[in-house]
């Protein structure tokens, strides 16, 4: 059986900085969405509906895609 291998110190430091880098892509993604919802509220209600609307089905879309190819 072959020797198992050892583990690599810059793996290590990457695994440490693998949280943090998710952070800054959710705090980035969740200022975007609050930037664009307040741009579609200023519009009015009929395009906030529609794009709830839109944004709804994309969710559904991707619930059902996940679930098949899982």
């Amino acid at each position: 059986m072959p020797p198992a291998p050892r583990p690599n110190a810059q793996d290590a430091l990457l695994n440490l900085l693998f949280p943090f880098w998710q952070l800054v892509i959710g705090v980035i993604v969740l200022i975007v969405v609050v930037l664009s919802v307040r741009g579609l509220a200023r519009r009015g209600p009929t395009r906030m509906t529609t794009a709830l609307l839109v944004t709804g089905a994309a969710i559904v879309g991707l619930t059902t895609l996940s679930l098949l190819f899982d």
